[in-house]
């Protein structure tokens, strides 16, 4: 990108809270890799030996309910190469204007068709990421890289974002899980009292958006007839630090490379 198409950019970002970037930043052939290994750990096969983190959904359950499962590049050589790939680095750098990026959690998100006759079970609640990440201190500079892996359209429930939400403060009401998804988004309005604004992340496969932590998003259910594919890649600049630099809960690996590789920089601006 040229000087003034990255400074545009970055005001965007800084000025809605979001960057949708349909432009493809990732191969081919890593995105199809990746989508099979998604397969495969749907299955409860782990390439590596090592099953992903406890998550909320495991091999067996439901498979028509969303299966998010918790930073899955430990269990799939083909997940870490796509979400470590210079690529989303270098674009989180341009976009932030950080000295230094590192991918510190992966969410896996694969939200299947609505099955006919079935409940729907799909939504991801309006939500603010910071409320789940209290590990960190409040004034770390943390974000998110939303990875499309299939085509993002409009009937795929892609996700949506609040435009400006991320200078609202912190919420209460914030609920990835709910999936009353219009009542939620009413009680957030009569808590914070301002425009609702909403803007799509319409996106190819190998593309992504990415939004700060206070920015509220959400995504309606999958009305396709194939399944929305997608990897939450949690980032941090050299502007983060855990609590009290203790290790624990999201920030137990972020010392070890094979589980939250550095994507932009030099590993001693992060320390």
């Amino acid at each position: 990108m040229k000087v003034e198409e990255i400074a545009l950019a970055r005001k965007k970002y800084q000025d809605d809270g979001f960057l949708v970037c349909p432009d493809p930043l990732l191969p081919h052939d890593l995105v199809e890799e990746a989508a099979a290994g998604m397969d495969e750990l749907r299955a409860g096969r782990y390439e590596t030996g090592i099953p992903p983190r406890p998550s909320s959904w495991s091999p067996g359950d439901d498979p028509n309910s969303l299966c998010k499962i918790e930073m899955p590049q430990i269990a799939s050589h083909a997940i870490m190469d796509l979400v470590s790939h210079t690529a989303l680095g270098a674009k989180a750098a341009e976009i932030t204007g950080a000295e230094a990026v590192q991918v510190w959690w992966v969410q896996m998100l694969y939200k299947p068709p609505i099955v006919a006759g079935q409940q729907v079970r799909t939504h991801v609640g309006w939500h603010q990421d910071y409320n789940y990440w209290g590990i960190w201190e409040d004034d770390s500079e943390l974000f998110t890289a939303w990875v499309a892996l299939s085509d993002v359209a409009p009937d795929c429930g892609p996700m949506n974002f609040v435009v400006g939400s991320h200078k609202w403060g912190l919420s209460t009401k914030s609920d990835f899980f709910s999936q009353d998804y219009d009542a939620l988004r009413d009680a957030i309005q009569a808590e914070q009292n301002q425009e609702w604004q909403e803007e799509p992340a319409i996106l190819p496969p190998g593309s992504a958006s990415f939004h700060q932590k206070l920015t509220f998003h959400g995504s309606a259910p999958n009305l396709s007839a194939q399944p929305r594919r997608s990897f939450a890649v949690h980032m941090r600049t050299e502007k983060s630090r855990p609590k009290d630099n203790v290790r624990q809960g999201l920030t137990t690996f972020i010392d070890d490379p094979r589980y939250c590789p550095i994507v932009f920089g030099d590993a001693g601006a992060l320390k």
